[in-house]
């Protein structure tokens, strides 16, 4: 499945539609199901305390592969996404209750690149507080 975005008409400062991902205790131990990272600061709280964290945070690859949703669901093809990389800045801590914590991203076209690609900034929030810095990706058009 190919994107039908055409590069054609998109421009830079073009915005994609901004989500809030929702993030409980349960996500974080089925994220740790499927990716096999059990270290206990993504579900002890004793643990996660004990180490110097404030409690419990989402996996860093969980919160990354989260923020990308916001560019698979724009082209409607995760293939589309040639690059992409972040640096983590905050965790995003997760309360043990049954609101647990939200990541909101918004993106937006940044630069228009060569051969159909477009390099799109996200940002990432939780509590008021930047999680992912440098996020970018840089994704092939029609």
């Amino acid at each position: 499945m190919a994107t039908t975005i055409k590069y054609a008409d998109v421009e830079v400062g073009t915005e994609l539609p901004a989500q809030t991902f929702p993030v409980t205790r349960a996500t974080l131990v089925q994220y740790a199901g499927a990716s096999g990272d059990f270290n206990p600061i993504h579900w002890n709280e004793k643990f996660a305390v004990e180490v110097g964290l404030p409690d419990v945070i989402a996996h860093g690859m969980f919160t990354m592969a989260e923020a990308i949703r916001v560019v698979t669901d724009w082209t409607g093809d995760p293939a589309a996404v040639v690059e992409y990389g972040v640096r983590f800045t905050k965790p995003v801590v997760v309360p043990n209750d049954d609101k647990g914590a939200e990541v909101e991203v918004g993106a937006k076209v940044a630069a228009k690149l060569d051969d159909n690609r477009v390099r799109v900034d996200l940002t990432a929030m939780s509590a008021g507080q930047k999680v992912l810095g440098m996020s970018r990706a840089v994704v092939q058009l029609v």
